[in-house]
């Protein structure tokens, strides 16, 4: 059965991930800036309160994590652990030889690194946005960690990387044996359909770092 304890440390871990405070993790979810506050947890009578299902619903789609994901850190009793991530912007990932043809960071000139929670043995790397062709939804500094190894669904936020050297990031709408269709996270730019052939790679994105 899970306790109170535990839902409430989990949207702590959940704030962490991101690097938001309780409130500041409310505020992204459009939530009142109050609502995740220690004070608000227990009433004046003593009582238990807990978040709402609606709120949690909102967190998840403000973060981008999964109903697992939450629920595995309500199961995780300690913090959660960190390892080192490889770093690169996101208007450098598509130049040179920076990558495996798995998708993975082939290390050398232009990768830095940052630490970040463990995501469970999914290999991972961090991308940096640059510009404005993702806003809202993403903005100029956010830190995208994504993982090529993890499976893909479809409305999953995902970046890929074309044959010619493109990088961009999107919402997977629906991927065929021949083409990948692509809905666009800024309402400014197309969404794009794109031959299964002309993607050299495509990674799910994990968590986001705002």
């Amino acid at each position: 059965m899970l306790s109170h304890e535990q839902i409430w440390a989990a949207i702590d871990r959940l704030a962490e991930r991101y690097g938001y405070s309780a409130s500041g993790l409310a505020r992204r979810a459009g939530l009142d800036a109050t609502s995740f506050n220690r004070s608000k947890r227990i009433g004046p009578d003593g009582r238990k309160r807990w978040p709402s299902t609606e709120s949690v619903s909102k967190v998840l789609a403000a973060t981008g994590a999964s109903l697992d994901d939450f629920l595995r850190l309500v199961e995780s009793r300690e913090g959660p652990a960190r390892t080192m991530v490889p770093l690169i912007g996101l208007t450098q990932a598509g130049a040179g030889r920076l990558f495996t043809d798995e998708g993975m960071p082939a290390g050398g000139p232009g990768w830095d690194e940052i630490e970040f929670p463990d995501l469970g043995g999914e290999r991972a790397f961090a991308l940096e946005v640059q510009g404005d062709s993702m806003k809202p939804l993403y903005r100029d500094g956010d830190v995208l960690i994504v993982s090529p190894t993890a499976s893909i669904r479809k409305g999953d936020r995902v970046v890929a990387r074309l044959a010619n050297g493109e990088v961009v990031a999107k919402e997977l709408r629906r991927r065929t044996a021949r083409t990948v269709e692509l809905i666009s996270l800024n309402p400014d730019h197309e969404d794009r359909t794109v031959p299964l052939a002309e993607i050299a790679w495509m990674a799910r994105v994990m968590w986001v770092r705002q």
